[in-house]
């Protein structure tokens, strides 16, 4: 039987859609910043510059904001289930108006969270299946 997560694996990080290619595409010192973050969700906690994203009911999607030389970053995870950690989305903010999350990429968040349960059922699926 498999152990639960937090009890010594870290969970697998998946990635939904362009969210990796758009992390990397980031400064060296963003990438690590959003890798710590996820390196704690993975390992079951969440570092103090991870904020619950305005919107989506309670603390299971979380964003890291980081500025770096002149520029905004986000990047979007989530930890709504139990065994995985997906990357939803990262972007650079481009919009001067304030501090909100761009309503298109809010609405491309909630596509990914989408496709991130559909996704996670059928993983689930597959890891019950190997561990028989």
């Amino acid at each position: 039987m498999a152990e639960p997560p937090g009890a010594g694996e870290p969970k697998p990080v998946r990635w939904i859609g362009r969210s990796k290619e758009d992390l990397s595409s980031f400064p060296k010192d963003v990438r690590r910043r959003v890798g710590g973050a996820l390196w704690e969700a993975q390992t079951g906690g969440k570092t103090a510059y991870a904020k619950p994203l305005k919107g989506f009911r309670g603390a299971g999607v979380l964003e890291v904001v980081d500025d770096f030389d002149g520029d905004t970053y986000r990047a979007v995870y989530t930890v709504r289930f139990a065994k995985v950690v997906y990357v939803l989305h990262a972007f650079q903010k481009k919009s001067k108006r304030g501090v909100a999350t761009p309503k298109s990429e809010l609405d491309l968040i909630t596509q990914r969270l989408k496709r991130a349960r559909a996704d996670y059922e059928q993983w689930s699926k597959n890891e019950s299946l190997k561990s028989r």
